[in-house]
Order: C-alpha cells, then structure tokens, then sequence
C-alpha cells in the first residue's frame, strides 16, 4: 500500500507556480488575480476561502475577498459578478458554495464568464470538458488527475467506479477518466443512492474514487485486492479524543481498506489540497489566456 500524499505534491506545485509567477513578475508582465466571493458566515465555507487567499499569497497570486451577508439579493450578487466579469485585472473568479436558498446557484455559475470560472462549473467549460476541447476543468476532478499523473498510476482498460453523481466531482469525474488521454481510457461506471447491488460494483473497481458525503461508507468488503482508491469525502464527526471534539474523515474507512489497496488518498492531506492547487493552476491559466484567448 502506497499513500497518495496529496500535501507532497501540493507543494511540488505550489513551487512550480511560484516560480513561474516570479519569472512573469520579474519580466514585468500581469500577476495573476483570482477573486471570491463569500456569501453569508458558514464555517466550512469561510475555512475554504481563507485557505484559498492564504495559497495565492504563497505562490505570490493577488487576491481579493468579496463579502456579502446573507441577506444579499440574487440581483445584488449578479451585479457584483457581472461588475468582475468586465474588470480586466482580475482574472479567475470563484463564488463559494453553497448559497443562501433565495440564490440560484445555477444562475450564479452562469452569470460568471467562461474565461473567468477557474472553478470550471459554467456550462460552457463543462460542455467543451466533455467534448475534450480546452476547458477550465472543475478543481476537484483536475486535482485528482494531477494526482494519478504524478504518481503515474496505470488508467487505461481498468475500470474506474465512481461512487457519487454530483456536478462538481462525480459527474465531470466519469466524463474524465473515460477520455481517449491519460489520465483516462478508462471503462467508466458511475454509481449513486439508487445503483442496486453498489458493494458488488465497487468490488469490481481497479480505480474506486469516492465522493458521496457520508463518512466511513466504503468498507474493506467492497474493495478487491491491488485497487487504487480516492477518497474525495471531507466531513466532521465527533471525537472526544481530539481537543477540538471532532475529526475529519473521508468516504472510505482508512484503517480497514487501506491494507487491500495498492495506492490510497489519506483524509486530510490527500484530494482537499490538491482542490486548491487546482484552482491556483486554473487562474494562473485565466491569466495568460491559454483557455480562451
């Protein structure tokens, strides 16, 4: 069993973007600028956001934090998007999810411009994504083949299970890894609350990726000896053990899978980092215009 340390190459990258920022300031061309905005004071979001800030600061990326309270109409938060989409500075623009339920969501993500959604949920790049154009590839999935990649993990004829339907990791997930390139040329099923006899599926997966919110659910039975599994899970649960009552666990019960796998993403310190690396390489893209120029 081998740890897929998703902290080790988050850094490798990080200093590679680092590096190739230094080099576009030291020629004095544009820093890349990536913008959020943050609605409302939910926890989870707000830890988000500020490791998002805190990781353009150290790869020398300029930042901006938009804040809205939670009140903010849905016209009001258009606008604001729409007043960045005509900004010329400001390259990459995120708007941190979930929103108040008086906001859609939907329109939200498809008020932003393609060439600025660095979080790759607008249409427009999910479509061109499932087409195999150049696209801005939604952070989460892009990490996870970043990751497959540096640890040059065997994908093409294996078959990959994805467990979780959503549009922003398990949908853009199954168009991905089924794509005539590596990371990819996989033979692809995709799994959710409804698939019937879901253990057996899992059990038939080389490369098992993980991403339906509910801690601890892929267990020892429902993978095969020799599998690759991601665990994209990221949730708290109570743990008098810890000072802060809590601990973060993945989809997958680490201790009990871990010895059946050949490779395996711990949580924390596996798919989570690579997110954020993820978003720095997209908006450092959006910078120099090499998606939609």
């Amino acid at each position: 069993m081998q740890l897929l340390d998703g902290k080790l190459l988050s850094q490798q990258i990080k200093q590679e973007i680092a590096a190739e920022i230094a080099l576009i300031r030291q020629q004095g061309g544009k820093i890349p600028h990536l913008v959020a905005i943050l609605v409302g004071t939910m926890g989870r979001s707000e830890t988000y956001v500020a490791s998002k800030m805190k990781s353009c600061e150290e790869v020398g990326m300029t930042s901006t934090l938009i804040r809205f309270d939670e009140s903010v109409t849905e016209a009001e938060l258009l606008a604001k998007v729409q007043e960045v989409n005509d900004n010329p500075d400001m390259d990459g623009l995120i708007v941190q999810l979930p929103l108040p339920a008086h906001i859609s969501a939907d329109k939200v993500m498809e008020t932003i411009h393609p060439a600025k959604d660095v979080d790759g949920f607008h249409p427009t790049n999910i479509g061109r994504m499932a087409k195999g154009l150049p696209a801005f590839i939604s952070a989460t999935p892009q990490g996870i083949l970043e990751m497959l990649s540096r640890y040059n993990i065997e994908t093409a004829g294996k078959h990959c299970v994805v467990v979780g339907r959503s549009q922003i990791v398990g949908l853009p997930m199954s168009i991905l890894m089924q794509r005539n390139t590596y990371p990819g040329n996989c033979t692809v099923t995709l799994t959710h609350s409804r698939t019937q006899n879901l253990a057996d599926v899992c059990r038939s997966a080389d490369i098992l990726i993980a991403a339906l919110g509910r801690p601890g659910f892929i267990t020892a039975d429902m993978v095969k000896e020799g599998a690759v599994v991601i665990d994209v899970g990221l949730e708290k649960v109570p743990d008098a053990s810890k000072k802060s009552g809590f601990a973060l666990k993945g989809d997958v019960n680490f201790e009990e899978v871990a010895p059946k796998t050949d490779y395996i993403t711990p949580v924390p310190g596996g798919v989570g980092l690579m997110t954020i690396c993820s978003l720095m390489q997209n908006t450092l893209k959006a910078a120099k215009g090499e998606i939609y120029s």
